[in-house]
């Protein structure tokens, strides 16, 4: 049996596009292990009624997705491609003028598809040419903004990519892309959740027209990059009780009140339903004031990143302070 949720849609700036609210991620660590759960897990996430999907060239989910989303088509799930919004992201090894249009195409190839609806330049960073994950401290090498972002620009002339953006880039860094853009980037992916709120970015990007995707909307718990803080928050576990809901459901609430969009991840059939039911509810004065009261702290710190020879030599040239 179908089942239907109608999931909300935001405006991307002034493009005249629209982002799915709720997205369903596909990064399983490690990385390219579980194809097969990516796929099946894709296919029930249509039939409940996901309708944006999350990938990357790294997760090595791409392949995957674009067979969930024939299989999909196979099946009736949808009717048309075009009921999705797919975002993909540009690898750090990749991140190089002449190797930005070559990895797309690749990534279209992996999916299947003729064009995706987003794609991001996952980390404002670059690596020498082909380095993959993990990589070695002597592989990063610093970004040409400029460079990279005119070949991101040059997809999406072409139609490969509906729209463009990036991942993980703070207010400064977010500045200097800004200063030489042809088209400013129409989204910044980052983690956000009531334990790490990023008050400061969101303000900066809505001033911007940037619209802000967060990952790690329950603390990416299980991953190298997660912690368990967002699942073991008190106040969240209070507020959880009172209204008869999940934890999950009250952060993920919380994230979709702050006028963002989100991606979440679980392969577990009922946790991607309880993930989606959180439209009909909202949270109050009270407890948002309660929540904007947690102690904050950033959970994907990145440290891989830092180094003495790289272009950024402690977490806060990385994060521009906000660590």
């Amino acid at each position: 049996m179908k089942i239907e949720v109608s999931i909300p849609e935001a405006p991307l700036g002034s493009t005249g596009k629209t982002i799915t609210l709720v997205g369903f991620g596909t990064a399983q660590f490690p990385f390219g292990a579980a194809t097969e759960v990516v796929k099946e897990s894709v296919v029930h996430a249509i039939e409940v009624g996901y309708r944006h999907f999350d990938t990357a060239a790294i997760y090595q989910s791409e392949q995957p997705l674009g067979e969930a989303i024939a299989e999909a088509l196979r099946l009736g799930l949808i009717k048309s491609r075009n009921e999705l919004f797919i975002t993909s992201k540009l690898w750090l090894g990749h991140a190089h003028r002449q190797l930005v249009l070559p990895a797309l195409q690749t990534s279209l190839k992996n999916l299947g598809l003729e064009y995706i609806d987003l794609y991001l330049i996952h980390f404002p960073g670059s690596l020498k040419p082909g380095a993959g994950f993990p990589f070695n401290k002597e592989d990063i090498v610093p970004l040409d903004y400029e460079a990279v972002w005119e070949a991101m620009e040059e997809c999406q002339n072409l139609g490969l990519t509906k729209s463009i953006g990036v991942s993980n880039f703070a207010c400064k860094k977010l500045e200097r892309l800004l200063a030489t853009a042809k088209i400013p980037p129409a989204v910044n992916q980052v983690e956000l959740n009531p334990v790490w709120q990023q008050k400061k970015l969101r303000d900066f990007c809505e001033k911007k027209g940037i619209h802000i995707t967060a990952y790690s909307p329950l603390g990416a718990k299980g991953t190298r990059w997660g912690t368990n803080r967002v699942m073991e928050c008190q106040v969240l576990k209070e507020i959880a009780n009172a209204r008869g809901k999940s934890l999950a459901q009250v952060s993920l609430r919380w994230v979709y009140q702050q006028g963002v969009s989100l991606v979440v991840k679980s392969f577990n059939k009922e946790r991607m339903k309880e993930n989606l039911d959180i439209f009909d509810w909202e949270l109050s004065a009270e407890e948002l004031q309660k929540i904007e009261q947690i102690p904050q702290y950033r959970g994907s710190r990145a440290e891989v990143h830092v180094s003495e020879n790289g272009p950024y030599k402690s977490l806060e040239d990385l994060w521009d302070g906000e660590i």
